[in-house]
């Protein structure tokens, strides 16, 4: 690993000393920074952007898999098993420290312990880019944006009265993937529309130590996506739209344990509206998302039987409302405010059952018990000046139907030199709200505080003049107080949500993007992150390092290369360092803790156009060294997989 640091800092150095001169970097505008459009050059905050030609390249890849190639996400479970569940760790916090936004609306599972969406819910094909905003962000984006915001932006409509785009294709573990898409303008309406199909039959996901024979663990999944745009005057857009995802699998019942009738269905659905009113200076932007989540797992145990119970389902149903209207103001050519209000409003109807060797088991909660709302106010100032100095601040206060109200800030200048290098330093503070299961189940806690979090990063960006090279490095120390813990008091053997735990974390970021040419573009990273938590044990206070799965060291390279007008061919490799990981063994019934080696992951992606391009046959090769490695104990991934297709837009 020390070798490949050396080896990275070796290209970014080469690199940058072959840069020639250009500021088109620095006019790339982005969204999800300040809630309107603005140029990078004029934003203190740390944003990574995934383009709509690196979608369109991600060949037989999912969401997840997407995201993991970028400094600083690590996703547990992305190369793992297609259906299993996705840990998404962003500067290596907690899952539920990082909020997931689709065309900028927060979007929640309210029937989860942690609240966090599941992004299998998103196919890739119904996405047209990626921001990633890092650092902590509630002032502008309120709950569980402590370590960042991933905004999916879908996909939008041509200027064209009718255009669309298909694709097929197959691989191995008999996988196959399909989406179609029309879309167009015509007059003062625009719309959008696609679907999506994946199926695969899977590996077998837990490492079997059973005498249950191995199975494939499936999954399948059915995608729409619709989308309107009305605009009357010129002042006004009105955008419906609305999102459907169906997802059904197999999975097991742990660490080292099969199961061959354990199943899960998900239902996720999003409908809702975006408005935007333009008054001179001022634009309007009136947001309503309502948000849907439903969950069954069933174990029948008619094949196998692994776990305690002879028959168990769990039904898990979520519900959300959320409106943020929002202004944004040009004071004068230097200064923009952007103040608003949201509102959030989450409920949920949660039912488990089993029948075992102890007798039929039950517990039930209704929407009735299982609710909260949310009514946040902010505001954020941006100073831009000639010179190049830049400096937003803003604040939030947040208030909640429990635990009353709680304030968050954040403050970010940034100086751009000679338009080539931006310094720029994050002071900012965030909040995570319990979730209605730590509130209000059988353990649930109603005197419980959001957890908090202040974060401090800086760093620098360099630009060449030539769009040849670009250059980010970025340090940054998150702070978490009061972090939700599940207590049990071995003398009452009574068990409890609580806040006691400190979380502190550190670590730093190196990206680099070289166009040697300009077909040949050349993209590298490396992250480092370490935490430590301090909680108490046996009633003392006890300090040691706790980011399981999360590797301290990880790096990326990408290799892309335009060969020919039709002929593209891009190669990547990662690198994960060796992470801690612990499991549960149903045999001892005790907590295993074990250390999961490094590994590197290699691909090679082709793609060949036919028909002005209009036609491509693409091919994508994962892992093709063969590498054997684990991201999560007990549990298998796959060796070297393949995957072909074709892909057609008109």
């Amino acid at each position: 690993m020390k070798r490949l640091f050396f080896v990275l800092a070796a290209v970014i150095i080469s690199t940058q000393l072959k840069a020639q001169q250009d500021t088109a970097l620095l006019d790339e505008a982005v969204i999800t920074a300040n809630k309107y459009s603005n140029k990078t050059s004029l934003t203190g905050k740390v944003v990574a952007i995934i383009t709509k030609k690196q979608l369109e390249r991600s060949g037989g890849k999912d969401l997840s898999q997407v995201l993991t190639e970028q400094a600083g996400i690590f996703i547990a479970g992305a190369n793992s098993n297609t259906g299993k569940d996705k840990s998404l760790y962003l500067r290596g916090a907690r899952i539920e420290h990082t909020l997931i936004t689709i065309d900028g609306i927060p979007v929640y599972d309210p029937s989860g312990i942690g609240s966090n969406f599941d992004i299998r819910n998103l196919p890739v094909s119904n996405i047209e880019r990626i921001e990633i905003l890092k650092g902590s962000q509630s002032t502008l984006y309120g709950s569980d944006a402590m370590a960042g915001v991933i905004n999916i932006i879908t996909s939008k409509t041509s200027s064209k009265k009718i255009g669309g785009n298909a694709s097929l294709g197959y691989g191995s573990n008999n996988s196959f993937r399909g989406n179609a898409g029309i879309n167009g303008k015509s007059g003062k309406v625009d719309y959008n529309a696609s679907c999506s199909f994946h199926d695969t039959k899977g590996i077998n996901e837990a490492v079997n130590n059973t005498p249950v024979v191995a199975d494939r663990d499936g999954f399948t999944q059915h995608g729409i996506q619709l989308g309107l745009g009305i605009k009357p005057t010129e002042k006004l857009c009105i955008q419906p739209f609305f999102r459907y995802s169906n997802i059904k699998g197999d999975i097991d019942q742990g660490a080292f344990t099969d199961e061959l009738d354990y199943t899960y269905t998900q239902k996720s659905r999003q409908a809702g509206l975006r408005n935007e009113l333009s008054l001179g200076k001022t634009k309007l932007n009136l947001l309503y998302s309502y948000n849907s989540i439903d969950r069954i797992y069933t174990d029948d145990s008619t094949k196998s039987r692994n776990g305690y119970d002879d028959w168990s389902q769990g039904k898990y149903k979520g519900h959300e409302h959320f409106a943020d209207a929002y202004i944004t103001v040009s004071l004068n050519q230097q200064l923009k405010l952007t103040g608003g209000v949201d509102y959030r409003s989450s409920q949920s109807d949660q039912r488990y059952s089993s029948i075992g060797s102890f007798g039929p088991y039950k517990t039930e909660y209704s929407s009735d018990s299982l609710k909260q709302d949310q009514l946040g106010i902010y505001a954020a100032l941006n100073w831009n000046t000639s010179p190049g100095f830049n400096f937003e601040a803003g604040s939030r206060v947040n208030f909640h139907s429990e635990y009353g109200s709680y304030a968050v800030f954040n403050i970010n200048p940034s100086y751009l030199i000679s338009k080539k290098i931006k310094l720029f330093a994050n002071f900012s503070s965030a909040y995570r709200t319990p979730s209605l299961y730590q509130l209000f189940s059988e353990y649930g806690n109603r005197d419980l505080k959001p957890e908090s979090a202040v974060t401090t990063e800086g760093g620098l960006q360099y630009y060449s003049a030539s769009n040849k090279f670009t250059g980010r490095a970025v340090v940054f120390l998150r702070n978490v107080k009061d972090v939700i813990f599940f207590y049990f008091n071995p003398a009452t053997f009574a068990s409890q949500y609580i806040n006691q735990d400190k979380q502190k974390d550190h670590g730093f970021e190196l990206e680099a993007t070289c166009r040697f040419t300009k077909n040949i573009t050349l993209k590298t990273f490396y992250s480092y992150v370490t935490g430590e938590i301090t909680t108490k044990i046996s009633g003392k206070d006890s300090t040691y390092n706790n980011l399981l799965r999360r590797p301290k060291s990880s790096i990326g390279i990408n290799l892309a290369a335009q060969i020919k007008k039709n002929l593209f061919v891009s190669t990547n490799l990662v690198s994960a360092g060796k992470r801690k990981d612990a499991y549960f063994d149903n045999n001892s019934f005790t907590t295993v803790n074990t250390t999961l080696k490094s590994y590197f992951l290699w691909d090679l992606y082709a793609e060949y156009g036919l028909i002005n391009n209009r036609l491509k046959l693409f091919a994508d090769c994962r892992n093709i060294t063969g590498s054997k490695y684990t991201e999560i104990s007990g549990f298998n991934t796959p060796g070297f997989t393949g995957y072909g297709g074709i892909r057609f837009s008109f």
